[in-house]
């Protein structure tokens, strides 16, 4: 969401980006021998959040990042026609059904889960931000596509909402609305009603830290959820971590170290290491359950090249 005042601050966001510090979540000292130097706690949280990652980021369709190969846990399913009033307002959704981690044969399998994931802002018009952000249209929508999409395909299986930014807002949204539904949000807008709290338990964030967004939540209230920041990739300006693709990378590559479902995603998917992991940029994902043979401390930010010496008039 683009806002005026966000338009203003983003020269300010650009230059502080590569200041960017270490989270404890990623630690600098209690969890250097553990694999890639990821805290268990945010393992644990990776593995049970990449498949919304994932499709969070494939809410985003037509775009050209997205997931070629989206692994066996999720399967696509046809939605209701999305009304082109409402599609003029820049909503659109996503939904797929969650299969079980890996095991037996495929056609074996029955959904765990169903996933609505609600589609971000794409920047290709000002839609998203007037019908988003300065207005409630979007929120109205989510909700009544959400109604007509469990009353059509029923709920034998619990239904979780999911997405990323201003699709995270829609799905926390959602989510209080209805308390049973779990709800998975990733760099997420700061613009949504926050008045229900009772049920927060059921919703988790992921966001990287100074992605640009982050810097406007201050003026509301923080999500009513379990919030871990992450800081895959310090290098990068405040507009870029923003992004949810290389986020969702990030998480799918932290879970791989215990799920072979998101290994797999990561090896089909060509998913390049964290750069805020230790080791060369090109490493192959380790697998599962590697440790490091010495502690894994991850960098900060880019290495500074040494000085030159300076060239005098006359050299």
């Amino acid at each position: 969401m683009m806002t005026r005042a966000m338009a203003a601050a983003l020269p300010a966001l650009l230059l502080g980006a590569c200041a960017t510090l270490p989270d404890i979540s990623q630690s600098r000292s209690p969890c250097q021998l553990e694999p890639g130097g990821w805290c268990a706690f945010v393992r644990e949280a990776a593995v049970d959040a990449f498949p919304y990652a994932v499709a969070s980021t494939n809410a985003y369709t037509g775009d050209d990042d997205l997931f070629a190969k989206p692994g066996r846990v999720l399967q696509r399913v046809e939605h209701l026609p999305i009304a082109a009033e409402d599609a003029d307002k820049g909503f659109s959704y996503e939904i797929f059904n969650q299969y079980a981690p890996a095991s037996g044969s495929d056609s074996a399998r029955k959904p765990i889960a169903r996933v609505l994931a609600f589609r971000g802002t794409d920047f290709k018009g000002l839609s998203d931000v007037f019908y988003g952000s300065l207005r409630s249209d979007q929120i109205e929508l989510a909700l009544r596509y959400f109604d007509a999409e469990r009353a059509r395909l029923g709920t034998d299986v619990p239904w979780i909402v999911t997405g990323h930014s201003l699709g995270g807002a829609l799905a926390t949204e959602v989510s209080q609305a209805h308390p049973d539904v779990r709800a998975y949000l990733f760099n997420t807008s700061p613009f949504y009603r926050n008045g229900v709290r009772p049920n927060a338990l059921q919703r988790t964030v992921f966001n990287e830290r100074g992605e640009f967004l982050r810097r406007f939540a201050k003026y509301d209230e923080p999500p009513a959820a379990n919030v871990i920041t992450i800081n895959c990739e310090p290098r990068k300006n405040a507009i870029t971590k923003h992004k949810v693709r290389p986020l969702a990378d990030c998480i799918t590559w932290i879970a791989a170290y215990a799920s072979p479902d998101a290994l797999a995603v990561v090896k089909a998917n060509g998913i390049a290491k964290p750069f805020v992991e230790c080791g060369p940029e090109d490493q192959p994902h380790p697998g599962l359950g590697v440790k490091p043979d010495a502690p894994c401390v991850h960098k900060a930010q880019r290495e500074k090249k040494p000085e030159g010496k300076v060239k005098r008039s006359g050299d």
